[in-house]
């Protein structure tokens, strides 16, 4: 099975080589890697020229910077990477930061998974940040969530869901929709993914704003956006926090701010959610 793999980068300088490096230094070797240059200031440019130079499985396309929000930016520099390459010559589609280290198993280790398992539709690690010296699970989400700086999709679920969404939540609007396709998102805890620096360490958004547009992007309807407000609440110990979220995701009701799933999507998004919170309190 081949993979085509495309990372967007911005100004990664100092994180790229180690993405990059990592990938040469992969077991599994039939691969191909676009690196999406966003708009970089940096010396990002010269490092890409480094590995595109010496190696024909590199390649790169550079891109005007686009809006920095949280993920419309970085789904829109996936896709002009994925335009340049034919879906026919590939099986496995991977959308990594570039600023994750993979061990040299990685790709092995997930094309056989795919290979052995034909209804697993998207496979990645767990990742791992640096903290006293010492690597540790991150727990920011759930050990059975592929997290969005590693995700490996079979290509006939990525086509069959559509691809990625421009919008904030596109990495949970796929695991949900790739579900209902009949598709199983799989984490393989044995493959450990280095994370270099904290995710949305360069994004300006108020964390109350950007829960309440992550609940209105990802098409929760009310009552399910404002159960989740409160959980948000809960773990900040803040009722204010509640309130400022809800402000948040009713002012882009009222603006009716472009949805990227449709009506259909919506529905299975709320439903989904509407079963996994019965099952979680209700037990059904």
């Amino acid at each position: 099975m081949r993979f085509l793999i495309v990372i967007p980068a911005h100004n990664e300088e100092d994180n790229l080589p180690f993405t990059l490096d990592s990938l040469q230094q992969q077991r599994y070797k039939d691969f191909k890697v676009v690196v999406s240059n966003d708009g970089s200031t940096d010396r990002t440019s010269e490092i890409i020229k480094k590995y595109t130079d010496n190696d024909s499985r590199f390649e790169t396309v550079n891109l005007q910077k686009s809006a920095h929000q949280p993920g419309s930016k970085v789904v829109n520099a996936f896709k002009k990477g994925l335009e340049t390459q034919s879906p026919d010559a590939f099986d496995i589609i991977c959308k990594f930061d570039a600023d994750i280290i993979l061990s040299e198993n990685y790709l092995e280790t997930i094309e056989e998974a795919f290979r052995n398992n034909p209804k697993y539709g998207l496979i990645g690690g767990l990742l791992y940040v640096e903290k006293d010296g010492e690597w540790v699970y991150e727990g920011n989400s759930n050990k059975n969530h592929v997290r969005g700086p590693m995700k490996a999709y079979r290509k006939e679920c990525f086509q069959a869901m559509g691809g990625l969404r421009e919008t904030l939540g596109w990495d949970n609007i796929d695991s949900i929709l790739l579900e209902n396709l009949g598709w199983k998102e799989i984490v393989l805890p044995e493959l450990k993914v280095k994370l270099i620096k904290v995710k949305g360490a360069d994004y300006t958004v108020k964390e109350f704003d950007y829960y309440g547009r992550y609940f209105y992007f990802l098409g929760l309807n009310r009552f399910l956006a404002y159960i989740a407000s409160s959980k948000e609440a809960m773990k900040s110990k803040s009722i204010p926090f509640f309130f400022k979220i809800i402000k948040t995701y009713e002012d882009c009701r009222s603006k009716k701010l472009e949805l990227k799933i449709s009506k259909d999507e919506q529905r299975v998004i709320n439903s989904q959610r509407w079963k996994a919170l019965k099952k979680k309190w209700l037990g059904i």
